[in-house]
């Protein structure tokens, strides 16, 4: 059976605005291959660990293309919990 087994932990670029306050508002996630998603809407932040892929930061529920989803900052880093699809 195919499907989604799991999470990983990947880090992706963001291009974020930092306001002068020091907000930290993320704009875009680019993944490694270039491909580029717009962040509709910042919906939350707040410090918060990653039960499916360990590591804590700053987690954002953030929308893409109108899902809502997690962006974590931890540090000077980002990370997602991708999907992970096994091997046929």
């Amino acid at each position: 059976m195919r499907g989604i087994s799991g999470r990983e932990k990947r880090y992706v670029e963001v291009v974020a605005d930092m306001a002068e306050d020091g907000r930290v508002t993320p704009l875009q996630i680019v993944w490694s291959d270039g491909r580029r998603y717009t962040i509709d809407r910042v919906l939350d932040c707040r410090h918060a660990a990653s039960l499916k892929t360990g590591g804590c930061g700053m987690r954002y529920t953030i929308r893409v293309g109108g899902q809502a989803t997690y962006l974590w900052r931890e540090g000077d880093r980002w990370f997602v919990e991708a999907k992970v699809v096994p091997m046929p």
